[in-house]
């Protein structure tokens, strides 16, 4: 039989694994910036973009010190969308640590041209992609992110 200390340990570790409202909105943005980057083709990504990324979003690619802003990122997006029409983002694993989420997912897509200079000739690449996002308010206020181009370039020059 178990003790009256174990079973409110075991409520008490349940309780603080359960999402709370906030949490839950939280992850609603990181789920929606997905959404968002599953439909590039469908247009009308600045609106759809501003409902899940704070006005102030920084995105970080590299330790250069630069970042993207909501507004940059928009128009690379819409390059995306006529570059990469097909392109999806298929989420594997999300990770949560308070307001923070991690993401490993898988990108593929079949460039409609030259790709980063690399003539494709109807080849597609099939990647993966490492996201941080933080998230305050419902909305996604930075994104660390690492995306393996370097392959996608491989399979696309591969012969």
């Amino acid at each position: 039989m178990r003790s009256v200390k174990a079973v409110f340990a075991a409520a008490g570790l349940a309780a603080g694994l359960a999402a709370t409202p906030v949490e839950a909105n939280d992850r609603a943005a990181v789920d929606g910036f997905y959404q968002l980057l599953n439909s590039l083709s469908a247009g009308n990504i600045a609106a759809r973009a501003e409902a899940v990324l704070a006005p102030d979003w920084q995105s970080i690619g590299d330790y250069s010190g630069t970042s993207k802003s909501r507004d940059q990122i928009v128009g690379q997006f819409g390059s995306f969308a006529t570059l990469m029409p097909d392109l999806k983002w298929d989420v594997k694993e999300v990770l949560q640590s308070g307001n923070r989420y991690i993401v490993r997912s898988q990108a593929t897509a079949t460039p409609a041209g030259p790709f980063m200079g690399v003539p494709v000739g109807g080849k597609s690449f099939n990647i993966m992609a490492i996201d941080i996002h933080t998230v305050e308010n419902g909305k996604i206020k930075q994104s660390y992110h690492v995306e393996d181009w370097a392959s996608a370039l491989r399979q696309l020059s591969a012969k």
